[in-house]
């Protein structure tokens, strides 16, 4: 088990006042990940509303901040357990198969163009055997053709652009890895979370970009940015493409400087905490769902 203590610090200054924000920052709560302990502050005097969503189980606060300066600060102990699959074991679901929820990750999104991408998913996958292997080639061809370069990209830019301009941050890697695995028709879904282990040459820990992707019965987690420990992943929230998982939106006119995270993970081993680590095996963080008979 992983045990991780988090603190994220956002700054912005209102300009208009009523400005109502909507935030995806609360670490999920699964049968994987246990919130041990959290805590939320606030500059200003609000009430915020937070909920869950009964489908994908996101955790929105929403709120309508007064103008000028606001604070949010959510800090938190989470722990974290992984079902460790064996790859070469692990099959894909035939989409006649697929659990009806899980049939939403197949389809053509905004920012995730599989349609436009089905003739060259088809040319440099579509031979290669079916199953977890199949998927690893898909991330590793990503990783290959996209260079991690930071501000290269903006909010529009989606798949098929990263695909022509091979440039990116871990968003787009996402998207584009996203993309051809829902044209080879396997089911596959963005995530975000804390990044508790970036590469020191790439900044401190940030918020983090990974996919997901429904092998066997159950959605294993993929980084084809390269630049994290998936094992280190606290998961915010999964969606079709970043669309439905931004860590803020904003209604109203704001300056926000960017995001404080701080990450560290508990090295225990007289209570089975280990340190995240670099593994070869299969990982998940997600309990297996029904079959669809």
């Amino acid at each position: 088990m992983v045990r991780i203590k988090f603190d994220l610090e956002l700054h912005y200054q209102v300009f208009s006042p009523g400005c109502d924000f909507i935030f995806n920052i609360h670490a999920a709560r699964t049968r994987s990940q246990m919130v041990v302990q959290e805590r939320l502050e606030l500059s200003q005097a609000l009430i915020p509303q937070i909920y869950t969503d009964p489908a994908s189980g996101n955790r929105h606060m929403r709120l309508q901040a007064w103008a000028g300066p606001l604070k949010v600060s959510y800090s938190g102990i989470v722990d974290i357990s992984h079902h460790v699959g064996v790859p070469a074991q692990i099959p894909e679901t035939p989409v006649s198969r697929l659990p009806a929820p899980v049939l939403g990750y197949i389809y053509p999104s905004r920012y995730c163009q599989s349609d436009r991408l089905y003739k060259l998913a088809i040319g440099e996958f579509g031979h290669l055997p079916q199953g977890y292997a199949r998927v690893q080639a898909i991330q590793d061809w990503v990783r290959k053709r996209v260079a991690f370069k930071q501000n290269t990209t903006n909010s529009n830019t989606s798949a098929v652009d990263t695909l022509v301009e091979q440039v990116g941050v871990c968003r787009d890697f996402a998207h584009l890895m996203i993309a051809l695995c829902r044209a080879v028709n396997i089911p596959a879904r963005f995530a975000t979370g804390f990044d508790y282990g970036a590469d020191p040459a790439l900044g401190p820990p940030d918020f983090h970009a990974y996919v997901e992707v429904y092998l066997g019965d159950r959605w294993y987690m993929f980084d084809p940015s390269g630049t994290a420990i998936p094992m280190g992943f606290i998961r915010l929230g999964t969606g079709r493409d970043a669309a439905d998982v931004a860590y803020a939106t904003i209604f109203g006119s704001v300056d926000s400087q960017p995001p404080q995270i701080r990450c560290e993970a508990v090295n225990d081993a007289a209570a089975r905490f280990e340190l995240p680590v670099h593994r070869s095996e299969a990982l998940s963080t997600d309990e297996a769902a029904a079959r669809w008979a």
